[in-house]
């Protein structure tokens, strides 16, 4: 190559990267969010879900993103993180949408409701179903976009002081739980109180509540509950599969580069599949070092589920008929729960009871 044709192919080149470097540059700012939890740092599982979301994004953009993630009550109580960050008090939060029921009953069915779908359906129907978009669309009038980012498996039933073998055991019962499965239980007797997860234990050991369901095992064990409440009834059929959300601000969200919002939804969904994962590994060792410990595991007895499964009818027909919102979503899970039991009740049901009731046979 003659020397001023390769001068000439050089400068090209530094035009180009003159050019490409600002352009880099400016797609990858550096932006920093701050984030704020419904879960206190002690449960390391759900609160934890947001800091690896943090973690992930961070890694992903060479530090250039970075999302600070405060536990509830740090910035703003647990149960008002939704509203600061529809507020843009704060950019995001990690929260379960089934907390602001009182804002709109539909927020419950993106997390979870009674007799709802199990983790994998829940999982289904957000990715693949339109639950996803369904959801949007709603917490769109809220100001915020939210992103599955978290998800428990079927809860347990909570604990109780006493045992609850009939509907009758469960009048005037004050029992912690959250979201729209009170306006359920209130039907059938139960006297709901909402609490934030790190003041449940104090008001179960002073008696100013008389049942609390929470998590599951692995959680519920890092709370104590065993200490202030004997029975341990499952299942928790209020939470078949709830999902954990992130939400960000809308307005921030829209302002995010492209491939920041890319590598914000893809972290969302790693963290969504990496918290169920880590409920799965941790719960079984915690429920055995549960009942080692004198806790008395109780199953719900038929009458009561099928009591709470009339009320829970009853409750959706009452809301669908003022709130369009909530009769749009709530029919079009109920028929996505009805396709996934037909093909559930093929395979995987018929699986699992058999190796279930296999598993000791040496």
């Amino acid at each position: 190559m003659k020397r001023r044709d390769f001068l000439k192919v050089s400068a090209a080149g530094a035009a180009a990267t003159a050019v490409a470097s600002p352009a880099i540059a400016q797609s990858s700012p550096e932006i920093k969010w701050r984030l704020t939890s419904s879960f206190p740092k002690s449960l390391d599982t759900i609160y934890g879900g947001a800091e690896y979301l943090a973690k992930q994004v961070a890694e992903m953009t060479d530090n250039k993103f970075q999302i600070q993630v405060f536990q509830a009550g740090e910035l703003v109580p647990g149960l008002q993180a939704l509203d600061a960050t529809s507020k843009n008090t704060v950019e995001m939060c990690h929260t379960v949408s089934y907390y602001y029921v009182g804002k709109d009953p539909t927020f419950a069915i993106f997390s979870a409701v009674p007799f709802g779908l199990n983790a994998r359906q829940m999982n289904s129907w957000m990715s693949q179903g339109g639950g996803n978009e369904l959801a949007n669309e709603f917490f769109k009038k809220s100001g915020v976009i939210g992103f599955p980012c978290g998800n428990t498996g079927t809860q347990m039933g909570g604990w109780f002081r006493k045992e609850i073998k009939t509907v009758a055991d469960l009048s005037g019962l004050k029992m912690r739980i959250g979201g729209i499965a009170g306006q359920v239980l209130q039907k059938v007797g139960v006297v709901p109180q909402q609490i934030a997860g790190g003041d449940i234990y104090p008001a179960l050991e002073k008696g100013t509540i008389d049942a609390a369901e929470w998590v599951g095992p692995y959680d519920d064990e890092k709370l104590g509950f065993a200490k202030v409440a004997k029975y341990y009834y499952y299942p928790g059929f209020w939470e078949g599969g709830p999902t954990v959300h992130a939400f960000a601000n809308l307005e921030k969200w829209n302002e995010l580069p492209k491939g920041y919002q890319a590598i914000l939804t893809n972290a969302a969904a790693n963290t969504n599949a990496w918290m169920n994962a880590r409920y799965d590994m941790q719960n079984p060792a915690a429920l055995k070092r549960l009942v080692a410990g004198g806790t008395q595991l109780r199953p719900f007895t038929n009458e009561v589920l099928e009591a709470c499964l009339k009320s829970t009818n009853e409750l959706w027909a009452e809301i669908s008929g003022k709130n369009a919102d909530f009769k749009k979503a709530i029919d079009a899970m109920q028929a996505y729960r009805s396709d996934q039991y037909l093909w559930w009740q093929v395979a995987e049901y018929t699986y699992d009871s058999f190796m279930i009731r296999s598993r000791t046979r040496g």
